[in-house]
């Protein structure tokens, strides 16, 4: 997770910041990783592009980590250019 993409989430209504220990959630911070959905990295990316944002609203990709289908609807150039490098 990026501070970036943790503020552009919470802004989309999807506050993942926030603990929730009725959820047993105990909140994200920057640096944390986390499965995303595919819908929501997307919708950052997109947000990249058309609103200006900084490149680091979108959170870094596991490639290995990574489920093939995501190639569907993502072009694996687009995926490498946000490979997360450990």
């Amino acid at each position: 997770m990026t501070d970036e993409f943790l503020s552009f989430s919470k802004a989309q209504g999807n506050d993942l910041v926030t603990p929730r220990p009725e959820l047993e959630f105990p909140g994200l911070s920057p640096g944390n990783r986390w499965c995303l959905c595919l819908g929501r990295w997307i919708e950052a990316l997109e947000a990249t592009r058309a609103e200006r944002l900084p490149e680091t609203t979108v959170p870094p990709v596991v490639l290995e980590a990574t489920n093939e289908a995501v190639l569907d609807s993502v072009d694996l150039e687009t995926l490498e250019s946000h490979a997360y490098d450990a």
